[in-house]
């Protein structure tokens, strides 16, 4: 594996480790050269999963634009990577699951889906996402949200 900044193909290996459904391997890398470490995943190709959009339309799931809207409303928040790449591995995993059979998903499965992981680590980061995926255009919307929040914490 070439190492992402000297292009080095010598590395070791330093952790690896299994997802929840044993489907995905993450290994921890350094590069034998310069001693960056990178992280590699390694993952049995399957038949893509198709997200069925809002409008109908159709397209193949991509992890990565569910991690633009997480890096997006988690932005300036005291969340670090790591926490990030935990609720995407659950949320991909997630995913997956609901897909299973089928090999298909409805959009709305996965942005509810990224709020419950959202809420885990910051009711801001929830807050913000929800107000774009259930589209707030007023603030009482904002107000509802923060107090069904508020409410849910003093349950616990």
């Amino acid at each position: 594996m070439k190492c992402p900044r000297c292009n080095h193909e010598q590395d070791k290996v330093l952790e690896s480790r299994l997802n929840k459904d044993s489907t995905t391997i993450r290994r921890r890398r350094e590069c034998l050269n310069c001693g960056y470490r990178f992280t590699s995943y390694e993952r049995i190709e399957e038949k893509p999963i198709i997200v069925i959009k809002k409008d109908g339309s159709q397209q193949p799931f991509d992890i990565k634009k569910v991690e633009r809207g997480v890096l997006t409303c988690t932005d300036k928040l005291k969340i670090n990577h790591d926490q990030i790449e935990k609720i995407l591995e659950k949320i991909e995993d997630n995913v997956r699951e609901i897909a299973r059979e089928k090999k298909f998903v409805h959009s709305t499965e996965i942005g509810e889906e990224t709020l419950k992981q959202l809420y885990t680590i910051s009711p801001v980061a929830y807050v913000r996402f929800a107000s774009v995926y259930r589209a707030f255009d007023d603030l009482g919307q904002f107000i509802e949200e923060i107090e069904h929040i508020a409410s849910q914490v003093k349950k616990n």
